[in-house]
C-alpha cells in the first residue's frame, strides 16, 4: 500500500507512513508503532480513507496480540469500504480498492483463528477468496494466495498458533 514514487512525495501523510513502516522493517517496531499511532491521531480527524486504511493495516502488523491486531485490521477494512478507486489512484495509478480486500480479509481471518474463533475465520477466508481475481500475478499476489491457503489449513486444524515470522499475517 505504500509507494516510493512521486505520488508519495506529494502526499505527506503517505510519505510519513512509508517512513514509519521502513523504520519497523529495519528493526524498530516500537518506534514505528509510535510514529504510526501519532499519524493516526493526526489523520483520523481528516478521515481520508486511504490514509486510515494504510495506517490501520500497518499498525495491525505491529501487534503480536491477535486481539489488538484484529481491532486495527477491522479499522483497515472499514476504511477500505469507504475508499474509492479514484482516491487510491491519485496515490498510485495501479491501485484498485478491490485488490486490497484479499489481504484485509486474510488478516482478519488469521486473527480470528488465533483467537479460536474458527467460524469467523472461515467467513473472512471466504471473503478473501471472493477477491482473488483482483490480485496481481506477481510475488505479492502469490504471497497472499499462499497465506490464504496456509491460514485455511490452520483453521481446519483448529490451530491458534501464530504463523511463522509474522506478528500479524504480514500481508
Amino acid at each position: 500500500m505504500t509507494s516510493t514514487d512521486s505520488a508519495t512525495a506529494e502526499d505527506p501523510a503517505m510519505a510519513a507512513i512509508a517512513k514509519a513502516v521502513t523504520r519497523g522493517r529495519t528493526g524498530d517496531p516500537g518506534g514505528a508503532r509510535d510514529a504510526l499511532l501519532e499519524l493516526w491521531r493526526t489523520v483520523s480527524h481528516h478521515g481520508d480513507p486511504l490514509h486510515l486504511c494504510t495506517l490501520a493495516h500497518y499498525l495491525a502488523d505491529l501487534h503480536e496480540d491477535p486481539a489488538e491486531a484484529l481491532a486495527w485490521d477491522i479499522r483497515a477494512l472499514d476504511a477500505a469500504d469507504r475508499l474509492a478507486d479514484d482516491r487510491a489512484q491519485r496515490h498510485h495509478p495501479s491501485l484498485r480498492v478491490r485488490g486490497f480486500y484479499p489481504s484485509l480479509h486474510l488478516n482478519i481471518a488469521d486473527n480470528y483463528r488465533r483467537l479460536g474463533s474458527f467460524a469467523a475465520a472461515r467467513k473472512h477466508l471466504a471473503a478473501a477468496e471472493e477477491f482473488l481475481d483482483a490480485l496481481p500475478a506477481d510475488d505479492y499476489g502469490r504471497t497472499v494466495r499462499t497465506a490464504i491457503t496456509e491460514v485455511g489449513a490452520a483453521v481446519r486444524a483448529r490451530s491458534t498458533l501464530a504463523r511463522t515470522g509474522t506478528a500479524n499475517s504480514g500481508t
